[in-house]
C-alpha cells in the first residue's frame, strides 16, 4: 500500500505546486487590494482548473480519496509500525478536508469573478496560505511514507 499512498501524496504535491506557481503573486503586494492582472492571472488559472476542466477536475478529488483509502488499509493490514499509518493519516486528512471544505470552493469563487476585487484578494491570500499549508503536510506524507513505509 506504501506505493499507492506515495502516488497519491506525490500527484497531490504536484497539483499543488502547479498551484502555488500562480498563488505566489499575491507575495509583497501588501494587504489591498491586489491589481487586476494579478487577479486576472490568478482567477483566469482557477476557473480553468476547477470548472472550465470538467471532467477531468474530479481526478484530484478521486485521488484524495484514494490515497486517505490507501492509508487505511495500510492501518488495517497491521504490516508497518502503528505509528507509521497513523501519522500518514494525520498528514493528509487535514488537507483534504481544508480542500473540499475551503480551498476549492473558494477557488470557484474567485475563478467565477462575481466578488468586489477587495473579496476577491482576500480569497486569492486565502488559497495562497490554505496552499502552503496543506503542500507541507502533503510533503511531510510523502517523507514519511518514503522513508519509514
Amino acid at each position: 500500500m506504501s506505493a499507492f499512498v506515495s502516488a497519491g501524496a506525490g500527484f497531490l504535491l504536484a497539483v499543488l505546486w502547479f498551484d502555488l506557481m500562480f498563488d505566489v503573486q499575491v507575495l509583497g503586494r501588501g494587504d489591498g487590494e491586489l491589481p487586476e492582472p494579478v487577479l486576472e492571472s490568478i482567477a483566469s488559472y482557477y476557473r480553468r482548473v476547477t470548472t472550465a476542466a470538467r471532467p477531468m477536475n474530479r481526478l484530484i478529488a478521486t485521488v484524495m480519496v484514494a490515497t486517505l483509502a490507501a492509508i487505511v488499509v495500510e492501518i488495517a493490514s497491521s504490516e508497518l509500525a502503528p505509528w507509521i499509518p497513523l501519522v500518514s493519516l494525520g498528514l493528509a486528512l487535514p488537507p483534504v478536508v481544508l480542500a473540499g471544505a475551503r480551498t476549492v470552493p473558494s477557488a470557484v469563487r474567485l475563478g467565477a469573478r462575481t466578488d468586489p476585487r477587495p473579496r476577491q484578494s482576500a480569497l486569492a491570500r486565502a488559497i495562497f496560505r490554505e496552499h502552503v499549508a496543506c503542500a507541507v503536510a502533503i510533503a511531510g506524507l510523502l517523507a514519511v511514507q518514503l522513508a519509514f513505509a
